[in-house]
């Protein structure tokens, strides 16, 4: 039975009451897709032009798994890119991700440890950014992609500063 009768949101952990969640950059869909599309339609136009070249060849199955794989990457990172979002909070910094598998992770100002930012080649191609948020335990470790630098940079500095105020009282 729910706490909150009135409230079906309220028992849903992946929405907390209240929280004010921010998107990832939309951007973030067009690198996923970049990175995992543009091999596996290479891929499949390869085989395809080898399925031309050599008549009835075995060529067209590859080709065709290779595509049909670009397809579903293209449409799953769209998805997925859309699936992230992160709150700030008084005390701690929420992360939420995943479409199937959901997950939520609440890191403490207090037990952060750093926080770092990160862009590779396809990334800065896009011009977004990672932040990275590292505490004393792996598992509650939290990254953010698909971040404006600007917003990454925002955030770095936010997070870094309510870290170190928050462990000082400790």
């Amino acid at each position: 039975m729910s706490e909150h009768p009135g409230n079906p949101r309220a028992a849903e952990p992946f929405e907390p009451d209240g929280v004010r969640w921010s998107a990832v950059s939309p951007r973030l869909a067009s690198a996923r897709r970049v990175s995992g599309c543009v091999p596996l339609a290479v891929l499949g136009l390869g085989f395809a032009v080898a399925a031309l070249v050599v008549p009835w060849s075995q060529f067209w199955l590859p080709a065709g798994l290779f595509l049909a794989a670009a397809a579903w990457t293209w449409w799953l990172a769209g998805r997925q890119a859309a699936a992230w979002a992160y709150a700030e909070q008084e005390d701690d910094l929420l992360v939420r991700s995943g479409i199937m598998f959901r997950r939520i992770v609440v890191v403490p100002y207090g037990r952060m440890q750093f926080v770092d930012v990160h862009a590779g080649p396809v990334d800065r191609l896009f011009r977004i950014a990672r932040v990275q948020l590292h505490t004393a335990s792996a598992a509650s470790d939290a990254a953010i992609p698909g971040l404006a630098p600007e917003e990454a940079a925002r955030l770095r500095d936010r997070l870094s500063s309510r870290g170190q105020s928050r462990l000082a009282g400790l």
